[in-house]
């Protein structure tokens, strides 16, 4: 039946409108129990800077959803009056007064309603516990700048205010605000909606623009902190005027627009009312801003104001959230008929007696624009309006009086209430209202949800088409959102990509939010909780490039089953092979004059010095310990000592022959075989000093070198002392000189055996090999070290048996004839000077 009775209410609307009715004189009635409204039943003030005197602020232009909001209250008080179960035998009265949308005009009416019953004045008392004032509660105002001001007011006197519209996150603070209640959610729910939103379709480069109230700063204060966290970045935020009548206004709204052109986004975020708004949207059309995707809010969304701007089409594709809310069953039905009442003068005197029963209207502000109205003139409001929660703030109020009246189904005890004693009600209880449970939360607000709301047109008509819902998560139905491109699907906006797993964004350019996706280097990965930066591995871990974890390094030394390894294993055997081969045939000929001439048993002492030294190879391969790393060159050294001291005692008789004749045969006797291991003795002990010197100053120790390998981590022994490691091999460098220099100028006859050849050739080879050997040894520090350590012993090693022993043996095998005693005995002779 609603849908005829309101076809033929706006089939008389016109003709209705051209007489005045009394719908003025509706907002007010008596009752055991008064509610305050505070509704915007008018928008445009007059210029409140010119205003001089603190006359009464009255509007200017009718504003039709705060009348749609307060005839909701009226219903919803009527139809309590009219229940026999909530209220029986209680009869709810109601006062209703003009915001303007303005703390000044918000403020006179609030003083009123704390004024003393039937009185204009505010009592001053201590106590405040007894005190009545003209109002029980009050429903209202709908913008959070006005409540900010009026909830302090009313908390004071511990008033429940019950607000149907006032988002601001401030308000939750129920220390600053103890009485203050709302029926739709906080703004920091609709935040969370809209980051979930960009998320869901990619965007993270957009523009936030929030009207310069309470409303927007406080909404895009909660985006943007919000935003940061979910990787969102925002080109562009910025404030519009409220005050469209400023000079000023239009300035800043076109700059707006400029910077918003510059950042070149494809998303804006709008935390408007409507004004601001519409203000705005009229500046992108008439400045050509193309086409964008507008997240806006219910402040807007509804407003028949922005969805009657000429070409409003042109903006691009709308979406936005509003709050879920139920439908009021008969609500249409009771305007439309109050307006065909309204309009009937037996109607309006009861209406006037029925006023005059109350104080006298002391403000007069009770939307004197509305008796020029007709039902046509609100039905495209009417129609999508959300009444529901200015509906359940009038039951929350009827509930939590008929718990302190302690009614029962029949009746209601007419006792007197004070305001405050409703509070404790209204913060334990829950509340049904049309079958659906409501209950306030512990900042004394309801959170019922958001719908997501596309703005859909068909031949010129909008339709507010629902794509989505919000509670916990969100849900929306992308087929039923046709896009503003040229495909419909929704347009990118964003000034970085996301970057894949093991890559870190790099800021660029002047905006901080705008990202290069850089992979991360090696031996650093990606982490989730900072994607900003990549993390560097621990020491011992390392990984690759565009890694997003470490891997722990394998340990790096000379392998037994290396190729490298193996090879010089098999030069080791060859020349230990040789080594022994040579002290075997020395042994069985140790008798004949070549063996004695080269330096008798002394001989196979120095061979046993070359195969340990060969031997010693083994300790640089495998992995290596600081003790391992000690010893080796100890074992290194003492070995070369052992091998030069016998060196050294032939080229001492060597130069004893040559350069010391006359002396010779008193002196030759202290190298005798006896004698001559006294002299090794003594080098070895030498030597024994030195290493222990070593020992002492800093010996080679383990390193393990994360640096120079990138996978594996190097286990190479160090020099800790270079003093000491020249210590102790510059005593086996200076025996060798000494050698060299008995030796080097030394020569013979052609039928005698040039026993100082060999020794000259074994250093000379000795001093090439180490000169080579310390250049590489100090510079690697990879496996190559333990390599060139063993490669300088066995070519060493290989050096003094080519050059000393073999040709020796070539002898005994080969040449027999020749190991006489004539042929080595007195082989040396000085080389004469020529006189100058």
């Amino acid at each position: 039946t609603m849908v005829p009775d309101l076809l033929l209410c706006l089939s008389f609307g016109c003709a209705a409108a051209l007489q005045p009715t009394c719908l003025s004189a509706q907002f007010r009635r008596p009752g055991d129990y008064i509610i305050g409204g505070l509704f915007p039943f008018g928008m445009d003030t007059v210029n409140l800077t010119a205003r001089s005197e603190p006359t009464l602020v009255v509007c200017e232009r009718l504003f039709v959803d705060g009348l749609i909001w307060a005839l909701a209250m009226k219903f919803a008080i009527d139809e309590i009056n009219n229940s026999t179960s909530l209220l029986p035998g209680v009869k709810l009265g109601y006062d209703t007064y003009d915001t303007c949308f303005e703390p000044v005009a918000a403020l006179q009416p609030s003083l009123l309603f704390l004024t003393r019953n039937s009185t204009t004045g505010i009592g001053v008392l201590c106590n405040y516990t007894d005190y009545q004032p003209r109002v029980t509660a009050v429903i209202g105002p709908h913008k959070s700048e006005l409540c900010l001001v009026t909830a302090k007011l009313f908390s004071f006197f511990l008033m429940p205010q019950v607000s149907y519209g006032a988002s601001s996150e401030k308000l939750s603070n129920t220390e600053l605000y103890p009485s203050f209640y709302r029926t739709v959610p906080s703004d920091k729910n609709l935040v969370e909606a809209v980051v979930l939103l960009l998320n869901k379709f990619g965007w993270n480069w957009i523009a936030t623009i929030g009207s310069d109230d309470e409303y927007g700063r406080g909404a895009q204060e909660l985006f943007l902190s919000v935003a940061e966290n979910h990787s969102i970045c925002i080109a562009f935020e910025g404030l519009i005027p409220t005050d469209l009548m400023d000079p000023k206004a239009k300035n800043q709204l076109e700059d707006t627009i400029k910077l918003i052109n510059k950042t070149k986004v494809n998303v804006i975020v709008l935390f408007a009312s409507s004004q601001p708004a519409e203000a705005l949207l009229k500046h992108s059309i008439r400045m050509g801003l193309s086409e964008k995707v507008w997240i806006g809010t219910e402040a807007w969304m509804l407003s028949d104001i922005a969805a009657s701007i000429p070409n409003i089409q042109s903006i691009g594709t709308v979406l936005g959230f509003i709050m879920k809310a139920g439908t009021v069953p008969g609500f249409q039905n009771y305007v439309a008929n109050l307006f065909t009442s309204v309009e009937q003068d037996k109607f309006c005197q009861e209406s006037s007696e029925l006023n005059h029963l109350m104080d006298s209207d002391t403000l007069d502000t009770h939307c004197k624009q509305c008796d020029r109205i007709s039902l046509r003139d609100v039905s495209s409001v009417l129609s999508h309006s959300q009444i529901q929660p200015v509906y359940v703030a009038v039951y929350s109020v009827a509930n939590a009086l008929h718990r302190a009246l302690g009614c029962t189904r029949r009746a209601c005890p007419k006792a007197s209430i004070r305001s405050w004693q409703l509070l404790h009600f209204m913060n334990t209880l829950p509340f049904k209202v049309n079958g659906q449970s409501f209950r306030f939360d512990q900042s004394h607000g309801t959170n019922t949800g958001y719908k997501l709301i596309f703005w859909s047109w068909k031949n010129n008509t909008l339709a507010y088409l629902p794509v989505g819902d919000y509670e916990e998560s969100l849900y929306i139905n992308k087929s039923q959102i046709q896009f503003h491109t040229a495909d419909q699907k929704e347009p990118a906006s964003e000034c970085f990509r996301h970057c894949i797993p093991g890559q870190f964004r790099r800021i660029k350019g002047f905006h901080l939010c705008c990202y290069d996706c850089t992979d991360c280097p090696e031996n650093t990965f990606w982490s989730t909780k900072d994607s900003s930066t990549c993390t560097p591995c621990l020491e011992h871990q390392w990984s690759p490039v565009r890694s997003t974890k470490c891997y722990d390094r394998s340990e790096r030394y000379l392998f037994w089953n290396e190729p490298l390894t193996i090879a010089l294993l098999v030069l080791m055997s060859i020349t230990i092979s040789l080594t022994c081969l040579t002290a075997v045939l020395f042994f069985k000929n140790l008798e004949t004059p070549l063996v004695q001439a080269a330096g008798g048993t002394l001989n196979l002492f120095a061979l046993l010095t070359l195969l340990l030294l060969c031997l010693s190879s083994c300790l640089y391969i495998g992995k290596p310990s600081n003790n391992l790393c000690m010893i080796q060159q100890i074992v290194c050294a003492l070995c070369l000592n052992g091998c030069f001291s016998t060196f050294f005692i032939k080229s001492l008789e060597i130069t004893l022959v040559t350069e010391f004749p006359h002396c010779a045969p008193t002196c030759l006797r202290w190298v005798t075989p006896r004698r001559a291991w006294v002299l090794v003795a003594l080098c070895l002990l030498t030597e024994c000093f030195f290493c222990f010197c070593y020992l002492h100053l800093g010996p080679d120790y383990l390193v393990s070198d994360y640096k120079s390998l990138p996978t594996e981590v190097l286990l190479v022994c160090n020099t800790e002392s270079w003093f000491a490691f020249a210590l102790m091999h510059g005593s086996n460098g200076c025996l060798a000189l000494i050698c060299f220099l008995c030796t080097f100028m030394v020569q013979t006859t052609g039928k005698k055996y040039n026993i100082a050849r060999g020794i000259t050739f074994a250093i000379l080879i000795y001093f090439i090999t180490w000169i080579f050997f310390i250049a590489f040894f100090a510079t690697l520090k990879t496996v190559l070290r333990s390599v060139t350590q063993i490669g300088t012993i066995l070519t060493t090693t290989l050096g003094i048996l080519g050059t000393y022993y073999i040709p020796k043996c070539y002898i005994i095998l080969l040449k027999p004839d020749l190991n006489t005693v004539d042929y080595f005995q007195n082989s040396v002779k000085e080389e004469p000077e020529e006189d100058s």
